[in-house]
């Protein structure tokens, strides 16, 4: 029992030593929850042919950057989507709301695909924002941690 206690100590410890440095962006997360995550730059000599450039809030992508350099970032993001079943962003919110210490890993996957995808595939930063999938990441992984260890002070 003792080494159980001391074993998810350890594992808190470095979840949270994980987590922190993105949980500062919990209230950004917030106050843009629903809001596309990027909108589209057409120049002033667009015509109706141009290709809009997708334009990121600075925050959004200093949170990319963080995130993609994290520990927190699976590479084998896909098997979390593949074992769990998860194929639309109503499956990712259940998993989410339903996870517990045991499914980090499923959470770092989520995270994963939104922060590691976008870097070839721009449009899931701005979903991530927009279905709320990295505000409901973040909030879990803070419950979570809150849960096994201490209230947090995120600022």
């Amino acid at each position: 029992m003792e080494q159980d206690t001391e074993y998810r100590q350890q594992q808190m410890s470095r979840y949270k030593q994980e987590a922190m440095p993105l949980l500062r962006y919990i209230p950004w997360f917030e106050n843009n929850a629903g809001q596309p995550g990027s909108r589209l730059y057409q120049g002033p000599e667009s015509t109706e042919h141009s290709i809009g450039i997708p334009v990121y809030d600075a925050t959004l992508l200093n949170f990319v950057r963080e995130a993609g350099r994290s520990p927190l970032m699976d590479r084998n993001y896909l098997y979390t989507y593949s074992r769990g079943g998860i194929k639309t962003h109503d499956d990712e919110r259940r998993v989410i709301a339903a996870a517990e210490l045991k499914d980090w890993d499923v959470l770092r996957g989520i995270l994963s695909k939104y922060v590691m995808g976008g870097m070839t595939k721009s449009t899931l930063w701005a979903q991530g924002v927009q279905e709320n999938i990295f505000l409901l990441v973040l909030k879990k992984m803070q419950e979570i941690i809150e849960y096994w260890d201490q209230p947090l002070d995120i600022r």
